[in-house]
């Protein structure tokens, strides 16, 4: 059995529409229209024991719904899912203590008590022995190097070093699952990569299942090697991070330095990214990789030619504006009921 599987997770959200004006307002009284917002929309997929899987997609894509579905927060539409083998919207104790939700945009910390006065109650609601509790609290403590700021008001710490107090009262209770919604952001590059590292050390030394919704692509790639991508409720692809380069990117980017300045126009090679007297990038499209680089060659007095995948974080982005365009959010649907 998947430590995580969900099947045809759909949450649907009615909200009131209300028409303009005192006869608008007269109206609703008797009868009233509701949109209808699909967040989730028959997701479906499963996660193996020891995955560290990135969960991507844009701004109001479903993302933390799913997260919080999964978690127990929120109650489905329809459809079914299982979370080390409990239902997650039941929240029984016994699942309630072998999973973490970290969300990067709330604190779980007690803003005026020092990171450690928090921890302890959490220690007590989780029931966990001192000598274990001290050895975890420590070891983590240790790892993420924030040992000298236990004692710390919550509120006197930097946003990096609250993020990590964050990170050591999720995983107190040494949870089998850990579900992460953008535990970087907002940090400095320093407290992101210290972050990541911990993921990494962590998950590998202790199979953790791992959910990551991330903002940040350098989280997905350093961390992550399959990844889901959900837009408008739907997951449309699920697989390794390197495939979506080869499914979805029909581009490659070739780097030429030359030998002596160059002046030539290289606009007919393909879409110039950044040129200099001595260098040019260029976008140019996958199957005519091979016949570009020998009219270059040919054409120019090349030292060095580099050919390159697009980076993944623009690869991305580009398939979430094309799908915008080619699936423009449509009007919810209204329904009436009479009061």
């Amino acid at each position: 059995m998947s430590a995580i599987e969900a099947r045809d997770l759909t949450k649907i959200y009615r909200t009131y529409r209300k028409e303009g004006g005192l006869w608008g307002a007269v109206k609703g009284l008797v009868r009233r229209r509701y949109d209808e917002t699909r967040a989730a929309d028959a997701v479906s997929f499963q996660i193996e024991e020891g995955e560290l899987v990135g969960f991507l997609g844009p701004n109001g894509a479903g993302k933390t719904t799913v997260l919080k579905m999964l978690s127990g927060l929120l109650n489905p539409t329809s459809g079914d899912a299982r979370v080390l083998g409990f239902v997650p919207w039941e929240r029984r104790n016994e699942m309630k203590r072998q999973f973490s939700l970290l969300m990067g945009q709330k604190n779980a910390l007690w803003w005026d008590l020092p990171a450690q006065e928090s921890l302890e109650l959490n220690r007590a609601i989780y029931g966990i022995e001192r000598d274990r509790f001290n050895k975890v609290v420590g070891g983590l403590a240790e790892l993420l190097e924030v040992t000298d700021k236990m004692n710390v008001m919550v509120r006197e710490l930097s946003l990096g070093e609250r993020m990590k107090m964050e990170l050591i009262s999720a995983l107190i209770h040494e949870p089998r699952v850990l579900f992460l919604d953008e535990p970087t952001i907002g940090l400095d590059v320093v407290s992101q990569k210290r972050v990541r590292e911990f993921l990494r050390i962590y998950n590998e030394e202790h199979r953790i299942v791992t959910l990551l919704t991330s903002h940040y692509m350098q989280d997905i790639e350093e961390l992550c090697h399959r990844v889901l991508v959900i837009d408008h409720g739907k997951i449309f692809f699920d697989g390794p991070l390197d495939e979506i380069i080869d499914r979805f990117s029909g581009h490659k980017i070739l780097s030429l330095t030359f030998d002596k300045q160059v002046t030539r126009d290289f606009a007919r090679f393909g879409e110039v990214i950044e040129q200099t007297p001595m260098s040019v990038q260029l976008k140019v499209p996958r199957a005519k990789v091979t016949e570009t680089c020998r009219e270059l060659l040919q054409a120019c007095d090349v030292s060095d030619i580099n050919v390159q995948e697009v980076p993944v974080e623009e690869v991305i982005r580009q398939l979430f504006g094309e799908r915008r365009v080619q699936h423009p959010a449509a009007t919810p649907a209204a329904t009436v009921n009479a009061r």
